[in-house]
């Protein structure tokens, strides 16, 4: 039986994402890089040194979380699949098809991703689950504008705690990460963090030891406030 564990990378076509395969590889865990496009994501992998397999997966798609068991053992996912679509509207004139098409990629898709992939780890005493949030979700930090992407990583936070404490002591750790302004597609030009920082703390976080925190919020490997 083998040691190598395997983790799940979604969005790990570009960006963020991207940059947490390639990482998790030199670690040498065997990498899934997932994306909607399968040509895209085969693409992705073949930039990258490591066992690194693509895989067409669609966090919005009902049968993705039966796709994703195809694969057998998950031992890490990495819900990075994330969209920004609300940059032009605040809270009072968002238009609620754009708020359903944030939540399904942003909140149900890592939802439903997890409730999969989480009996199995509990079954084999080992997991560990990174949502990838925001610095626009806190509670502590809210205002105004983005009200769908904010909304959508708030209810991920959510998620991150209610998980943590209903696999506490099983040795699956659920951790949220806020990676920064970084500079991707999303973050655009101006962001100040590169990417390979951006992905530093969502690598740690899948690569915890035995014992690591559960249930916690994280920017540069350092608890923040909810």
């Amino acid at each position: 039986m083998s040691s190598q564990r395997v983790a799940v990378v979604t969005g790990g076509n570009r960006g963020i994402g991207l940059e947490v395969s390639r990482q998790l590889a030199a670690k040498g865990l065997k990498v899934v890089l997932t994306a909607r496009d399968g040509d895209r994501a085969k693409q992705a992998a073949a930039g990258l040194q490591g066992d690194v397999v693509p895989f067409a997966l669609d966090v919005t798609d009902p049968q993705a979380p039966a796709r994703l068991l195809e694969l057998g053992v998950v031992d890490v996912l990495v819900n990075n699949a994330g969209v920004f679509i609300d940059r032009d509207y605040g809270g009072l004139n968002l238009p609620m098809e754009v708020l359903r098409d944030t939540l399904e990629v942003n909140l149900i898709g890592p939802w439903q991703l997890a409730e999969a992939v989480a009996p199995g780890m509990r079954q084999r005493g080992y997991g560990r689950i990174v949502n990838v949030s925001s610095g626009l979700g806190p509670m502590s930090e809210m205002s105004g504008g983005d009200p769908a992407y904010r909304v959508s990583k708030s209810s991920l936070n959510a998620l991150t705690r209610i998980f943590a404490d209903e696999l506490r002591g099983t040795n699956v750790l659920v951790n949220a990460v806020c990676p920064g302004w970084v500079q991707t597609d999303m973050g655009g030009p101006r962001a100040p963090v590169p990417v390979t920082q951006g992905a530093d703390t969502i690598v740690w976080l899948a690569t915890l030891p035995d014992g690591g925190p559960t249930g916690s919020f994280f920017r540069d490997r350092r608890q923040i406030p909810w």
